[in-house]
C-alpha cells in the first residue's frame, strides 16, 4: 500500500496510527512524523535526505588515491599488516581497517575467507544416558586449602550424578566418577572428557584409553558390558571446548 493510501485510512478515522505504521512497514514513532512533512512538501518530504549528503568525516578521494597508487606502484604484493606500519612510518594517521578497506575495495588485496567455526555448539542429548560430562576444577573450596572437585553430569538433564572432592584428579577420581554413574543408573551410551592423560594417549594422533578404562569399571560393578561406550574428546570439531553448565550456583 502506498503511503496516500495509508494517509487517507488514518486521516479518515478508519486507520489507527500503528495500523498504518504496520502497513507501511515502519514503527508507530516514524509514522508520526509523516503527516507534518507530508501536508507541507508532499510526497517530497518524506525522502530522507541523509542518504543523499556524503558524510563530513569521509575521507577526501585524493587520499584514498593517494593511497592506493603508491601501493599500486611500489608496495604491489605486502599484506596489509606491513603496508600499514610503513604508512604510520611516513605520517599517515589513518587506522589499519581504513587502510585494509580501500586497499580491498580497489582489489589491491584479497578479502579474507570467511573462518568456519572453530567451536560448534553441540546439542542437549535426546535422552538421559545418550551422553556423560566428566571434569574437574581446581579451586580454593575453603580457606587456605585447595582440592580438586570431580563431576560427572548427565548431558541431556544436567543432572549430576556424582561430585566430590579429592586432593589431585588422576585416574582414580575418574573410575570413582564413573564408577558412581554406572552403580546408580546404568550404562550410559557415549563419555565427554578433556584430554588428560588418563583418558587419552597424549601423543599426535590423539587414541582414547577407554577400552582399558572400561573394562577396569566393569570388573568394579556387577553390570557386565552389554554396550558400547564412546569416547568423545574435548576438541573435537562438533563437541565444545570444556565441560558445559558446571554447578557454580549449587551449595557444595
Amino acid at each position: 500500500m502506498r503511503f496516500e493510501e495509508a494517509y487517507e485510512g488514518w486521516n479518515a478515522g478508519r486507520l489507527t496510527q500503528a495500523e498504518a505504521a504496520r502497513i507501511l512497514g515502519v514503527c508507530e514513532r516514524s509514522f508520526r512524523r509523516y503527516p507534518g512533512r507530508y501536508e507541507t512538501d508532499g510526497i517530497e518530504g518524506l525522502i530522507d535526505r541523509r542518504q543523499e549528503q556524503a558524510s563530513n568525516r569521509q575521507a577526501p578521494v585524493d587520499e584514498v588515491m593517494a593511497l592506493t597508487d603508491e601501493y599500486r606502484r611500489r608496495y604491489m604484493g605486502w599484506n596489509v599488516k606491513h603496508f600499514h606500519s610503513w604508512n604510520i612510518r611516513t605520517g599517515g594517521t589513518r587506522s589499519y581497517t581504513w587502510v585494509k578497506r580501500h586497499l580491498q575495495e580497489a582489489e589491491l588485496v584479497p578479502k579474507a575467507k570467511k573462518r568456519g567455526t572453530h567451536r560448534k555448539r553441540l546439542e542437549r542429548s535426546a535422552l538421559p544416558g545418550m551422553m556423560i560430562h566428566q571434569d574437574g576444577c581446581t579451586h580454593e573450596w575453603v580457606a587456605g586449602q585447595k582440592w580438586d572437585l570431580i563431576v560427572t553430569m548427565d548431558d541431556a538433564t544436567n543432572e549430576h550424578y556424582s561430585m566430590f572432592f579429592v586432593a589431585e584428579e588422576g585416574t582414580a577420581s575418574s573410575f570413582r566418577g564413573v564408577h558412581d554413574v554406572i552403580e546408580a543408573q546404568g550404562l550410559f551410551s557415549s563419555f565427554y572428557s578433556d584430554r588428560g592423560s588418563h583418558y587419552w594417549h597424549t601423543g599426535v594422533p590423539v587414541r582414547p584409553r577407554f577400552a582399558d578404562f572400561c573394562e577396569i569399571i566393569f570388573s568394579w560393578t556387577s553390570l557386565q558390558p552389554c554396550t558400547v561406550i564412546s569416547p568423545a574428546v574435548c576438541g573435537s570439531p562438533a563437541i565444545p571446548a570444556g565441560v558445559p553448565r558446571w554447578p557454580w550456583d549449587r551449595p557444595i
